[in-house]
């Protein structure tokens, strides 16, 4: 059974590197289609914000591109990498509690058992998008190879 939230008519988990272009292609096509019909589910919000609560930390810092939120980047995704060990589906619950659009653009699908818990939980009407770009694309906006992040060449989401 689905869990809360509406029966959606489509899922479309979007996953690629950092600074792809997951937010421009999920933010286009719910323009394209209108916010009536299509709602951007972001994982990275609900993960931040339950991070910001349980340490004290400023959430709204931790939703932009700053300084402050690579200070807090290696623990936040240890932490978060716990609570999904933990519980799964903690954050995908979280992201579709109240949605009541057809469409949903999941825009940062990262883990493999994030998809798992769509699959499972909306069946058929899931599918993933893998957003490509260049490194230089990726350069031009803004990405810059952190060591210790994976290789550029790796293949992980970064």
């Amino acid at each position: 059974m689905a869990p809360l939230g509406g029966a959606p008519r489509l899922v479309l988990l979007f996953s690629g590197k950092r600074k792809s272009g997951k937010d421009f292609v999920t933010e286009t096509l719910q323009s394209r289609l209108g916010g009536n019909i299509c709602a951007v589910l972001r994982l990275s919000g609900p993960l931040k914000e339950q991070y910001a609560r349980e340490h004290g930390l400023d959430f709204q810092r931790l939703l932009d591109a700053s300084t402050y939120k690579e200070a807090y980047r290696r623990d936040m995704i240890r932490w978060g990498e716990e609570k999904r060990q933990a519980d799964p589906g903690f954050f995908c619950r979280k992201i579709v509690e109240g949605v009541s659009q057809p469409v949903w653009l999941v825009s940062d699908t990262r883990r493999g058992s994030d998809i798992q818990w769509f699959q499972e939980a909306y069946g058929a009407v899931t599918q993933t998008v893998r957003v490509v770009a260049s490194e230089q694309s990726r350069q031009h906006r803004g990405w810059v190879f952190t060591p210790g992040r994976g290789r550029p060449s790796s293949g992980r989401s970064q």
